[in-house]
């Protein structure tokens, strides 16, 4: 991704503990990547890492689904500032991730706690974009954009070997 195309986007990135691993810059880099990836115009993220309580309970009141999950997105509205200057992006929406999920996840999978939080922003921003992960021809456009990207990224996941 080159430079003019990263000034397009600001993605911001909260980590609400002091979780080990986590490298700020590089879930940055894997939004950031993701947008250009897919040709996105000029839009603001933010990424939270936070905890399986937090996920749990944004799965239970917007989903209906009273477990924790690893990552979950949310679209960001039409509602915005009274005033909006003709150059800000558009809001895109959030993604939020568990950390203690993709830390059990990536246990299991063999590879890295932030090749896996890559993984989780990139999917998590793709589903922004409009990307379903159901079963059939979406699903496979989803992980191929998704293997694409964490490809470029040099993310190393057991999986892509």
């Amino acid at each position: 991704m080159d430079a003019e195309a990263a000034q397009q986007y600001w993605v911001q990135v909260q980590v609400e503990r002091e979780w080990p691993v986590v490298e700020a810059p590089m879930l940055h880099r894997a939004a950031l990547e993701t947008l250009s990836h897919q040709g996105a115009p000029p839009v603001e993220v933010t990424v939270v890492i936070s905890d399986d309580e937090t996920l749990q309970e944004l799965n239970r009141r917007y989903r209906a689904v009273d477990t924790p999950t690893d990552v979950l997105a949310f679209p960001g509205g039409d509602e915005g500032p009274f005033v909006n200057e003709l150059e800000q992006p558009h809001y895109l929406g959030d993604v939020i991730v568990s950390y203690p999920r993709a830390a059990e996840q990536a246990r299991e999978a063999g590879h890295s706690v932030l090749a896996e939080l890559q993984l989780l922003v990139v999917h998590g921003v793709l589903h922004l974009l409009g990307h379903d992960d159901q079963p059939g021809p979406a699903r496979a456009r989803m992980w191929a954009a998704q293997q694409a990207i964490l490809e470029a990224l040099g993310v190393q996941l057991a999986w892509l070997d």
